[in-house]
C-alpha cells in the first residue's frame, strides 16, 4: 500500500489534462479546504475529486471488489474512506462549493467524460 499515491495519480492527470484542454484553468490540492480536492477551479467556485472505484467504493462499479484476506480491515477501512469522503463534501458544499466526482472506470470513455464536465461546469 506503501506505493499508492494520493497525488498525482495517472487517472487525476487525465482529468486535468480534459479540463485544461477545454479551457478551464485550475490548482491543484488546496490543502485550506476541507477534503483537499483533487482539483480546484477557485473561478467557478467548483471542486473536482478523481475517486478510485476500489477505494472510495463506487457502487455497482466492477472495481469494486473486496479483498478475501483481512476482511474486517477491509470493511472498516472502507467505511472510513466512505464517511470522511462524505463528511468533506459535506463541509465544502455548506462553504458554497459544487462538487464534482470523477470515479476512475469514468475515464475508460474520455467523450463521455468530456460531455459531462461540459454539462456540469459552469462556462
Amino acid at each position: 500500500m506503501a506505493q499508492i499515491r494520493s497525488c498525482g495519480t495517472k487517472p487525476e492527470k487525465l482529468v486535468r489534462s480534459q479540463l485544461h484542454r477545454m479551457g478551464y484553468r485550475f490548482r491543484l490540492h488546496v490543502k485550506t479546504l476541507p477534503g483537499s480536492p483533487d482539483i480546484v477551479l477557485p473561478r467557478y467556485k467548483t471542486v473536482i475529486f478523481v475517486n478510485g472505484c476500489f477505494w472510495h467504493r463506487h457502487e455497482g462499479c466492477p472495481y469494486t471488489t473486496t479483498p478475501v484476506t483481512r476482511s474486517e480491515f477491509w470493511a472498516k477501512k472502507f467505511a472510513g474512506n466512505i464517511k470522511r469522503d462524505k463528511v468533506a463534501n459535506e463541509a465544502l458544499v455548506k462553504l458554497g462549493w459544487m462538487v464534482f466526482i470523477v470515479w476512475e472506470c469514468e475515464l475508460k470513455d474520455m467523450d463521455a467524460l468530456k460531455h459531462r464536465l461540459q454539462a456540469t461546469l459552469p462556462r
